[in-house]
């Protein structure tokens, strides 16, 4: 098991930034790729970026290219995603993963509970 806990999320206008966290701590944390994920009401949840388990190769979903960054600290046992530019479409509740990665491929194991990020217009 790989405990995820997230935290940083709230409230923020358009064009503002927040950091979100994702704490696991066990100590085996750096074994896993990390990713995060969203989901709004009514909709599917959807990928958002990932990152390798050395943090040396990083993926992002096409709406949020050149906006968000995502970024690890195996030492900590956390993984980071930087948020800027947020727009109205962005709220959703935001959940950390974590994956065994075979090659290029991510299988998302563990999930945390998710932390909620809402943009105002």
């Amino acid at each position: 098991q790989v405990p995820l806990v997230e935290s940083g999320g709230g409230l923020v206008q358009a064009g503002g930034s927040l950091r979100l966290s994702c704490a696991a701590p066990g100590g085996t944390f750096s074994r896993y790729g990390s990713g995060w994920f969203r989901q709004s009401p009514g909709k599917e949840r959807e990928f958002v970026a990932r990152i390798s388990p050395d943090g040396g190769v990083v993926s992002y979903a096409g709406s949020v290219k050149g906006r968000f960054t995502i970024s690890r600290d195996n030492a900590k046992d956390t993984v980071y995603l930087q948020m800027d530019s947020l727009k109205p479409e962005d709220t959703a509740l935001y959940s950390c993963a974590a994956a065994s990665v075979y090659g290029s491929a991510y299988s998302w194991d563990y999930w945390g509970p998710g932390t909620q990020v809402t943009v105002s217009s």
